[in-house]
């Protein structure tokens, strides 16, 4: 049942809406989000990696006609280009392509080389602002970020705010590695070609590397280095750096 009257803050409505839905399936909590007008209007961003088919094809079954924002860093793999492509022709989606300032990266990065001096100004120019600009307009964004990927996400909530008006959905919250594999695998979904390489996690090329046998599936991401995330929070409506959480 709608409350009568919003909630004030982005952090009043994400409380409110994982007491209601705290103990729901991930199904269950994509569909009323997508609907719950404490929600608003939200749109699914995906990088269409290793794992993203399953809140794909959750999405597909409930409403195609919610934009899917794919960031286009122009750094990615051609395979995972061609997977986005093919897989969104398959499930039937809606899929925006967002992607960085053509005259911001000619005059920063014009050698394609910043991800090697700063990765972190890298992953804000190609990722992060687009982002933010793709998402003006919408009250909240479906992520596919799990507990089970540990550090800031260990106690990952359904819902939660993005700054002072703009909420994160979070429908996989609580899958585990094995819900994704079994999901993937019960629903005969396309993997990301690849997965089969080796690649448990797959970014932008120059900083994703294979994983190998019992390693943590985000090893292979900015291996060597003192990071391990990229994106961006808002507060007040500004961007503000922090070490922060990954989108997928």
């Amino acid at each position: 049942m709608p409350l009568e009257a919003p909630l004030a803050s982005a952090t009043e409505r994400a409380a409110e809406l994982n007491t209601r839905y705290r103990n729901h399936s991930a199904v269950d909590v994509l569909r009323h989000a997508l609907s719950d007008p404490q929600v608003g209007r939200a749109a699914l961003v995906s990088s269409f990696g290793a794992e993203s088919v399953v809140l794909l094809h959750l999405l597909s079954t409930l409403d195609r006609t919610v934009p899917v924002i794919f960031l286009d860093t122009e750094m990615l793999f051609a395979e995972t280009k061609t997977y986005q492509k093919e897989l969104a022709e398959h499930l039937g989606l809606d899929v925006r392509v967002a992607g960085p300032d053509r005259a911001k990266l000619m005059e920063h990065d014009p050698d394609a080389l910043l991800h090697r001096r700063d990765p972190d100004a890298c992953c804000a120019m190609r990722k992060s602002e687009p982002l933010e600009h793709a998402l003006s307009g919408f009250d909240a964004w479906v992520t596919g970020r799990k507990r089970v990927q540990g550090g800031a996400r260990a106690n990952l909530e359904f819902f939660e705010a993005d700054g002072k008006d703009r909420i994160k959905i979070n429908p996989l919250a609580h899958f585990s590695l094995e819900d994704i594999q079994d999901y993937i695998t019960n629903n005969r979904l396309p993997r990301h070609p690849l997965v089969a390489r080796g690649f448990a996690s797959v970014g932008c090329a120059p900083c994703t590397t294979k994983t190998k046998p019992g390693e943590d599936p985000r090893a292979g991401r900015w291996r060597g280095q003192d990071k391990t995330e990229c994106g961006i929070h808002f507060e007040n409506g500004k961007l503000v750096r922090t070490g922060v959480e990954t989108i997928l």
